[in-house]
């Protein structure tokens, strides 16, 4: 009798890209699988990759994942060279991509990786399609944010008095 496997890390989301929401408004998602290799798993696994400065490229009707490290661990093997900058291939279905290239070449959109994941066994990305947000925006959302905060310690303040 096969026994439930429980996922070992204690969380699916392997790494987070927070800079992406600073640094862009996100109007839609897409789940892509990545291909990797042996010894990348393995530092996955172990929490050796960091996604904030990598960006998705499609060429050729193929989306590519440039600029995320993938730390190789001292117990990688000897005979493969670890590259922890290689461009990875992500997973789509064709109309994804169709729908990428064209708010990409059409419209200026930016196609920014936004989270690393577990699901089930697989590693999966979560790609945003977004547009680049202008400095006053930045600063906009920010005062937005601190008086979300500043709100919800008035309201406790009240609750208790």
């Amino acid at each position: 009798m096969a026994k439930d496997k429980k996922d070992t890390q204690g969380s699916a989301t392997i790494a987070l890209n927070k800079k992406a929401k600073h640094d862009y408004f996100i109007e839609e998602r897409f789940e892509a699988g990545i291909v990797l290799q042996g010894w990348e798993m393995k530092a996955i696994r172990a929490g050796k990759v960091q996604i904030t400065d990598s960006y998705v490229l499609l060429k050729n009707g193929e989306a590519f994942l440039f600029g995320a490290q993938v730390s190789p661990l001292l117990s990688a093997s000897t005979h493969v060279k670890p590259d922890p900058t290689a461009t990875r291939k992500l997973l789509l279905h064709s109309h994804e991509i169709a729908e990428m290239i064209g708010a990409v070449e059409r419209k200026g959109y930016a196609l920014i990786p936004l989270a690393m994941y577990w699901k089930g066994p697989r590693v999966k990305v979560e790609i945003g399609l977004g547009k680049g947000k202008r400095e006053f925006d930045k600063r906009a959302t920010e005062k937005d944010r601190d008086w979300e905060r500043e709100k919800g310690r008035i309201m406790r303040h009240n609750a208790k008095g």
